[in-house]
């Protein structure tokens, strides 16, 4: 008897065990609460590019807001961003994507801002723009397929979307982003950075290796210049729709470094 009795004691304490390990594997780590992460979309984008990293950046307690950027001027596009900075209680870390990055290196002068993420971005330096990171590049494929609007305003055709913009995407979903693009206004492209904030905060650049929008060889030579750490995800321009999982736990590592830097 007192050896049964002993038998189900132990299977008792195995199965408390494994239903206890089983528990805080589905329990959602939530130690980087307090910190809050601000998305800034790109050109031919709205906020929802951002819906597949959102939920995995949430799981870990962070506190998410994603950014609608009018797409119309550098000064129109960081005002929108400073005003989601502001609201926020408590660090930021900043995620640009693709233009935006041009809009981080503004905006994320604030101080609020403790970590900037670049997500197959342009990172240009004081007094530069889009223009002059580019100069003499060949002109991309894609440039051929914009199609602009009597105010100046520019969309990427759905051959462009399908073969540049997002080729590692199902059909369907390339049909949703090319339906939810935001049209991006043509003079964005000379705007220049006063005072880009990368000098001055640490910073994270995901590089897309197979990106056909910003050749990753160049997304590379940015994050060398600005002193980034660096994650490679292999990925198209849309890296965090195709690859989400990735692209969040930088943003996460990111986020991670901020708070042991503040400690």
């Amino acid at each position: 008897m007192a050896g049964l009795m002993k038998r189900v004691l132990v299977s008792a304490a195995v199965i408390g065990g494994l239903f206890g390990a089983v528990a805080a594997q589905a329990a959602p780590k939530d130690d980087l609460k307090g910190t809050n992460v601000v998305l800034v979309h790109g050109a031919f984008a709205d906020g929802s590019s951002w819906n597949r990293v959102i939920p995995l950046l949430e799981a870990r307690g962070l506190h998410v807001v994603s950014v609608q950027n009018p797409l119309s001027s550098l000064a129109d596009d960081a005002a929108a961003t400073k005003r989601a900075i502001d609201e926020q209680k408590g660090p930021v870390v900043l995620v640009g994507h693709s233009w935006a990055g041009v809009v981080i290196s503004d905006a994320g002068n604030d101080d609020k801002v403790k970590s900037l993420v670049y997500v197959a971005a342009f990172a240009p330096d004081n007094g530069q723009s889009i223009a002059d990171v580019t100069q003499g590049l060949p002109a991309p494929a894609w440039a051929g397929e914009l199609r602009k609007d009597a105010g100046g305003f520019a969309t990427l055709s759905d051959k462009a979307i399908a073969q540049d913009f997002a080729p590692d995407l199902p059909p369907a979903q390339q049909r949703i982003v090319a339906a939810t693009q935001g049209p991006w206004y043509g003079g964005c492209i000379s705007e220049k950075v006063t005072q880009a904030a990368w000098h001055a905060k640490p910073s994270t650049f995901v590089v897309a290796t197979q990106d056909k929008m910003i050749d990753p060889t160049l997304q590379e030579a940015m994050a060398k210049r600005i002193g980034a750490t660096v994650t490679r995800v292999n990925g198209s321009h849309v890296a965090m729709l195709s690859q989400p999982k990735a692209v969040a736990d930088a943003i996460i590592a990111a986020a991670e470094r901020a708070k042991q830097d503040a400690q």
